[in-house]
């Protein structure tokens, strides 16, 4: 644990913990990947008649999950995906984290190796660490793009997965089906675990299915996907992701959620489920405003001179700045002098990266469209020191 970094969003908000803004410049953060916005109001009655006449939601049930739960996400996703899934082959778990967590507690422990391409979901990096397991970087290339080519370079007697996210954190990469593909190819010919994160699988730019993994047969074989119900529905207090994975899997996997969690948030399970029922609609809205903001910064971004758009989708632009000074001395800069809170580089990439010492992460999932033309007003305000 003392090897393991701090979490990076607590690390920033003690940035802010003693800093004033005045109300005609109030702070701008733009460090959370998350909607700080309750769910809407439909759900919330839900919530509250679930809570007042459910009495099941009160008390302890089943370690991988609500089987009605289970059983949507498989008839959801084998829909989506053009593929086959059962319900056995879902499981739910306390939030995207815990989901990962267990999924690396039965592929690989202290010694192992598992490749991630950087820039990294720092979370993931943090529980690699404290299990022992060794993180392997992979360098994105153009786009923010890994490349399986470059990852098979990396594989060893020791490596036991590859972690993808897409659309991506922090970068927002979309990646294409064809790397998604060679990844997948890449992996089952090594007999390594392909991870595939798509917590923001919902706000994706993109019409149809992302990929085309689970049309194969044997995609159990080699695919472990996870999702979040934390942003589709702003669930994040209630703590409800899913783990899609082999039968043989899911059964190591409940021992690790047993342990820790026993089962997940029963009330937040019957939110998600009502929400994949009844909020078809309303998700497609909450896509189209990501859209329309992820469209602002391409409008607003030629208005900083000497800035590099490096990614840009779901949640999230990352951006290299022109400074010269490390990015993380820079984010805490722009605290006191442009009252923006954003995320440095160096929080996603290893200690001494020269990529990560130049670049940000801008969550916009908080931020309309006017509050990002007034973002990058502060933005391009700051100059060199």
């Amino acid at each position: 644990m003392a090897a393991t970094e701090r979490p990076p969003v607590m690390e920033a908000r003690r940035w802010i913990a003693e800093a004033h803004f005045s109300p005609e410049r109030p702070l701008l953060n733009v460090s959370q990947a998350a909607p700080v916005d309750p769910p809407p109001e439909t759900m919330r009655r839900a919530i509250a008649d679930i809570v007042m006449n459910d009495a099941e939601a009160h008390l302890y049930g089943p370690v991988l999950g609500l089987p009605e739960l289970r059983a949507e996400v498989a008839g959801q996703w084998s829909a989506a995906y053009g593929g086959a899934i059962e319900e056995a082959q879902v499981a739910i778990t306390s939030g995207c984290n815990q989901g990962f967590a267990a999924v690396l507690s039965t592929l690989a422990g202290p010694g192992d190796e598992v490749i991630l391409p950087t820039p990294w979901y720092f979370n993931h990096k943090m529980w690699l660490d404290m299990a022992g397991i060794a993180t392997v970087p992979l360098p994105c290339g153009a786009g923010m793009i890994p490349q399986p080519e470059a990852a098979a370079a990396l594989i060893t007697p020791r490596s036991r997965a590859i972690v993808l996210v897409s659309p991506n954190n922090p970068t927002g990469a979309e990646y294409p089906p064809e790397i998604l593909r060679g990844f997948y190819d890449l992996a089952r010919a090594h007999g390594l675990a392909l991870i595939v994160d798509e917590t923001y699988r919902d706000f994706d730019s993109r019409s149809g299915a992302p990929h085309d993994l689970f049309t194969d047969p044997d995609w159990a074989e080699t695919l472990i996907h996870l999702y979040s119900f934390s942003k589709a529905y702003r669930l994040t207090g209630h703590r409800v992701g899913a783990v899609v994975a082999s039968r043989a899997r899911l059964a190591e996997i409940e021992k690790f959620l047993d342990t820790v969690a026993i089962c997940p948030n029963q009330i937040g399970q019957r939110a998600a489920l009502w929400g994949m029922r009844n909020l078809a609609q309303w998700l497609a809205g909450e896509r189209a405003e990501i859209l329309r903001r992820r469209a602002a910064i391409g409008d607003n971004f030629p208005r900083l001179d000497g800035w590099r758009l490096l990614g840009c989708g779901a949640y999230f632009a990352y951006v290299q700045h022109p400074f010269d000074e490390p990015s993380d001395r820079l984010a805490q800069r722009l605290v006191d002098e442009a009252a923006v809170l954003c995320l440095p580089g160096t929080m996603f990439t290893p200690a001494g990266d020269p990529g990560g010492q130049r670049q940000l992460r801008l969550a916009f999932a908080n931020v309309d469209s006017t509050g990002i033309a007034t973002l990058f007003d502060r933005l391009s305000s700051v100059k060199e020191r």
